[in-house]
């Protein structure tokens, strides 16, 4: 008997933890931090289960063959092929939305505005790949990977600098959303045009049918986007056989996505709404989970200080904020740009620190790169220790700065 009323009391309080619950839960996934926080949480956990011993069933997981086989059609692949190259794809269809958008409407829509973090962004994948090359150009085992201390993880970095909150100009985040665009730019021509392999001109001719077609649906004021997905899907299978990397149809379907400068939600932007996310919440998760699953080894440490791990560190801890830097003040000096609304020169050094976290796009270009086990672990060591020492090197110059601004 409940004669004080206390189970009434247990269901109303019950009711009130599940509300609690539900607005944390809500106010994490809509954060700009959160998707970073995620990454991170599984970069750990992958790392974890890469040095236990479910390292080995992980392994066995990834290469279980997923998908249809018959004589003309080949969709059977291991499951992390599937993520490398069939969610990935999404990923790079979101970043082509992002980048169109950007272009037609955004912070790329004139050459003033553009300026700043399209030559910010050049000097940030010069610098760091001279660097590399530096290191590697000699060795032609590793010589290919140059491309890997170009990229910066947009989820990342921008997720720490949000962390940072009203500490920062409004302005720097927008450079830094701009610059990591055009980067992404940079990143997809460099995969396309150097990281393919050897060229099938029929599955080629194929997809670029199929491009064609999109383009044609575009004209004639198609919006329904079901015709652009699935030829879209079908454009990935040829591009996926004509030795071109398969992330680049992401990139060619948004390309032909119809948008407007009205203030109504285009083709483009509806979509763009809809995978933002579950690339940011799942694809990316699920990316960082399968490829950053290192098992470490004392070698490991003795490969930081070799050729292929300097070039990578100094390519992504030194190379990018150099180059962001002096090509910002460049673009400046020579009155090409301005710098955004109350930002300084130590905010610039700040957001080209965290322009060398290179996470998600160094870790895919590495496995481009090379073919050999041993260098992919090395590479992605190399990326984990400098996107560390560049996330909270740059978090730290940004808040320690905020705090000597207030004081003066």
């Amino acid at each position: 008997m409940d004669v004080l009323g206390f189970s009434h009391c247990n269901a109303y309080f019950c009711e009130m933890a599940k509300l609690i619950n539900l607005k944390i839960f809500a106010h994490f996934f809509q954060s700009s931090s959160s998707g970073g926080i995620l990454l991170l949480v599984c970069v750990f956990v992958s790392l974890l289960i890469a040095n236990t011993g479910l390292g080995t069933y992980f392994n066995d997981l990834l290469a279980y063959p997923l998908g249809y086989e018959t004589g003309e059609v080949h969709l059977q692949y291991p499951i992390l092929l599937w993520i490398n190259d069939g969610l990935m794809a999404v990923f790079f269809l979101l970043v082509g939305l992002e980048i169109k958008r950007e272009v037609i409407e955004g912070e790329l829509s004139s050459l003033r505005q553009a300026a700043l973090p399209v030559l910010a962004a050049l000097g940030g994948v010069a610098v760091p790949a001279a660097i590399y090359f530096l290191f590697n150009g000699q060795n032609p085992q590793t010589a290919k990977g140059w491309g890997i201390p170009m990229a910066t993880d947009i989820a990342f970095a921008l997720g720490i600098l949000s962390l940072l909150g009203d500490k920062v100009p409004s302005g720097l985040k927008i450079f830094l959303a701009a610059l990591a665009i055009v980067d992404d730019l940079i990143a997809i021509l460099v995969i396309a045009i150097f990281y393919s392999s050897e060229l099938h001109f029929l599955y080629l001719g194929y997809a670029g049918a199929i491009f064609i077609l999109l383009m044609v649906f575009n004209r004639i004021g198609v919006r329904n986007l079901l015709f652009y997905l699935l030829p879209g899907a079908v454009m990935w299978y040829f591009i996926h056989h004509s030795g071109i990397h398969a992330t680049i149809a992401g990139v060619l379907v948004a390309l032909t996505l119809p948008t407007n400068e009205e203030d109504t939600d285009s083709p483009l932007e509806k979509l763009e709404h809809a995978l933002t996310r579950p690339v940011n919440f799942i694809i990316m998760p699920i990316f960082a989970l399968a490829n950053t699953n290192i098992a470490f080894e004392p070698e490991m440490l003795k490969g930081l200080t070799g050729n292929l791990g300097l070039g990578i560190i100094l390519g992504l801890f030194l190379g990018k904020p150099v180059g962001i830097f002096l090509m910002s003040w460049f673009s400046v000096k020579i009155r090409a740009a301005d710098l955004p609304a109350e930002t300084t020169w130590l905010h610039v050094l700040g957001l080209g620190l965290l322009g060398g976290i290179g996470f998600t796009m160094s870790i895919f270009i590495a496995l481009l790169s090379f073919s050999q086990q041993a260098f992919q672990n090395e590479a992605k060591f190399a990326i984990l220790i400098a996107s560390i020492l560049a996330g909270v090197s740059g978090f730290l110059l940004l808040s320690l700065y905020n705090k000597k601004q207030q004081k003066n």
